[in-house]
């Protein structure tokens, strides 16, 4: 039986987890929940699995990762702030499930550097689909990772035509809800551009062998192809059940846990080549990921104040990457922020640095 502490356990992928975890009782034990702040329905969860250890933000998430025995952390934390529970999970040598792809994204080496081989398994579909993907072949036959996706809600848009973009129709999602920040980044693909990032520190291959293609069903989740000309891809309904199930106890799969395809009834799957005209972002993001150091941090924290900003009405759709573009081209010059060293602190300076950098951007707009 899997121990499992749960960070983010009233959101979307805890909440799943928990699922996960219900039905399968006899293979999972809950040891630790931790919330940003849902006091009432964290003590419900706890009454129901019989957990003592909790923690309400994301320092006591960090304490309850190092001071609670478990073999799996689910690390469902949103945002850069979830760093230090990813930190505290690798340093104490437990399995990270990580959904938080902010963490390694911002924390690049800090995290890559601490993980044993193995450590990290993505929760992300796009990477678990990689992840399953690649028992196909060796590291060394990998010709390119293809990561899917689903174009969001203005797929086959111009960028004109984007110039006046509702923030209701920005978390018009055809496929996925994952609230109010993640789901306009995936209409910008600004999510696609992190999760670009994500693979690369996941899988050690470089950016130019890293694709995207958009794929509107979102059932193919990601390909491998392989230098015989081989491509293996994972299909499977969108269901995050799958993926997390997974993420708790890799690489054994758990069974029932989501539908599979119907193949009694016609189906038709699209693929088509990313809009970079339309949707810079996945480029402006391969860009960022080169750099490394601080770059991705600036990147994630800008974004979060452009998206803000966007959904309060002070600037339009658009403006959210010019906004990103501009504090990253300011970055390259800020030689206070760029230390050939990644640390902690180093990144935590980058992200004050960056959002109050984008605060000004977007107040002067």
């Amino acid at each position: 039986m899997r121990r499992i502490i749960i960070l983010g356990s009233t959101g979307s992928i805890g909440t799943q987890a928990l699922d996960v975890i219900r039905a399968n009782r006899d293979r999972f034990q809950v040891v630790g929940l931790g919330v940003g702040s849902n006091r009432d329905e964290l003590a419900r969860q706890a009454a129901e699995f019989g957990v003592g250890a909790t923690s309400v933000g994301h320092d006591e998430a960090e304490q309850l990762v190092r001071d609670t025995s478990a073999e799996v952390v689910l690390n469902g934390i949103t945002g850069s702030v979830g760093l230090g529970a990813t930190l505290a999970a690798l340093e104490t040598g437990k399995t990270l499930a990580l959904a938080n792809k902010e963490s390694l994204i911002v924390g690049g080496s800090l995290v890559t550097s601490l993980a044993a081989p193995g450590q990290i398994v993505p929760v992300d579909s796009e990477h678990s689909a990689i992840a399953q993907c690649l028992a196909s072949g060796t590291h060394a036959e990998v010709a390119r990772l293809v990561l899917t996706a689903s174009g969001g809600p203005f797929r086959g848009r111009t960028r004109e035509s984007l110039l006046n973009v509702t923030p209701r129709e920005a978390l018009a999602h055809p496929t996925w809800d994952m609230g109010l920040v993640v789901t306009t980044n995936s209409s910008t693909l600004v999510n696609k551009g992190l999760e670009v990032i994500e693979a690369h520190l996941l899988f050690d291959i470089p950016f130019e062998r890293i694709a995207v293609t958009v794929h509107p069903q979102s059932i193919v989740h990601s390909m491998v192809e392989f230098v015989d000309g081989s491509t293996i891809a994972q299909a499977s309904p969108p269901d995050m059940r799958l993926p997390i199930s997974l993420g708790l106890d890799w690489p054994n799969r758990v069974a029932n846990v989501g539908v599979p395809l119907d193949w009694t009834t016609a189906q038709q799957w699209t693929f088509e080549p990313l809009d970079e005209v339309a949707f810079p972002a996945v480029r402006l993001a391969k860009e960022v990921g080169v750099a490394g150091l601080t770059f991705p941090a600036v990147f994630n924290a800008a974004n979060e104040e452009a998206v803000m900003a966007f959904h309060a009405g002070t600037i339009g759709y658009p403006d959210i990457i010019d906004t990103i573009a501009r504090v990253v081209g300011e970055h390259d010059t800020a030689s206070s922020l760029t230390s050939s060293v990644l640390t902690r602190e180093g990144v935590f300076e980058a992200e004050r640095w960056a959002r109050a950098r984008a605060a000004d951007v977007i107040t002067a707009h």
